[in-house]
């Protein structure tokens, strides 16, 4: 079988409705050698996605190139405005700009200043990584994301400062206990903060539904029910996703630095931190996104009498979003 199937315009050349497909296509997704696309190669990718669309495709043109000109284009322009991404907000630059930021939430021996500086840093880039990938077909009004934005930061200080504050009055642990207890606060941080902004951009589905499709993807109705299980569903995703980036890293550095060299050779611990770091993000970040799949379903007996009446499905599909 080859590797590239017949091209389709706007779809995932992986099969999403397995784990291994979403991984290979999320691998495709942050795959940062497409920050290093010139704008000549962007112009022809698109031009040649143009052409395909109308049926001018110069002969001799594979599949590989048309899926190859649809990633560029993908990771680059917005598919609703059209404009380019900011290269630090893209998809493809979440792990490279991001990994900073990561190495910054899990350094030891955090003081009060530095705690609130990497919580604060690391949700206005995800503030702005999720605004520059916003769903733009429907205006939202800008308050929206700065209320989101200020939810999350607000929680994620207070938990992280809070959690500090609660371990340094722990007269219980011993220096070494506090200092191993400290490296996993972040977590409940990040975690809590993605969960407040979940709520607080998207509360309004609650009231006024989400979109249910049929087996041939027909929208059939908006759900108020299927609404509360996108939120559920994507809370718990977002509780999910960052675990294995701020909790495998300090597991890891707690064996590590007990190793001889780095007992030694103390200044070898930064270098040594960011590129475990660096790995847990890049292996572990679409590993965990592949675990959820974004269209969700949903029997139609759970759902509003409407719906049921509306289509001869006994199981409706909805978008619950990331």
């Amino acid at each position: 079988m080859s590797e590239y199937p017949t091209f389709q315009y706007g779809k995932s050349r992986f099969d999403q409705k397995t784990f291994f497909g979403r991984f290979r296509h999320f691998l495709d997704v942050i795959d940062p050698s497409t920050l290093l696309v010139t704008e000549k190669r962007l112009q022809e990718s698109v031009e040649l996605l143009d052409r395909f669309k109308q049926g001018t495709l110069p002969p001799g043109v594979t599949d590989a190139q048309l899926w190859q000109a649809q990633k560029i284009k993908q990771a680059i322009i917005h598919p609703d405005t059209g404009e380019k991404i900011l290269m630090p907000f893209r998809m493809s630059g979440f792990i490279p700009f991001g990994t900073p930021v990561v190495v910054g939430l899990l350094l030891p021996n955090q003081t009060l200043v530095s705690t609130i500086f990497w919580q604060w840093l690391n949700q206005s880039h995800n503030a702005c990584v999720n605004y520059c990938n916003r769903n733009a077909s429907k205006p939202a009004p800008i308050s929206k994301f700065v209320q989101g934005y200020l939810g999350a930061v607000t929680s994620a200080v207070s938990i992280a400062v809070g959690l500090n504050v609660l371990i340094q009055k722990a007269s219980r642990f011993s220096p070494t206990t506090r200092l191993l207890v400290q490296r996993f606060i972040p977590f409940p941080a990040v975690a809590s903060a993605n969960v407040c902004n979940v709520v607080l951009m998207r509360h309004s589905e609650l009231s006024e539904g989400v979109s249910v499709l049929d087996d041939d993807g027909n929208v059939v109705g908006t759900s108020r029910v299927a609404a509360r299980h996108a939120l559920l569903e994507t809370a718990l995703t977002r509780v999910v996703l960052p675990m294995p980036i701020l909790v495998l890293p300090p597991m890891i550095m707690a064996v590590l630095e007990k190793l001889p060299l780095l007992q030694r050779q103390r200044r070898l611990v930064l270098p040594v931190h960011s590129l475990v770091c660096l790995a847990a993000f890049g292996l572990a970040l679409p590993l965990a996104i592949s675990l959820f799949p974004q269209m969700s379903q949903i029997s139609v007996n759970q759902l509003e009498p409407e719906i049921a009446m509306a289509t001869d499905c006994k199981i409706v599909t909805y978008n619950k979003g990331l």
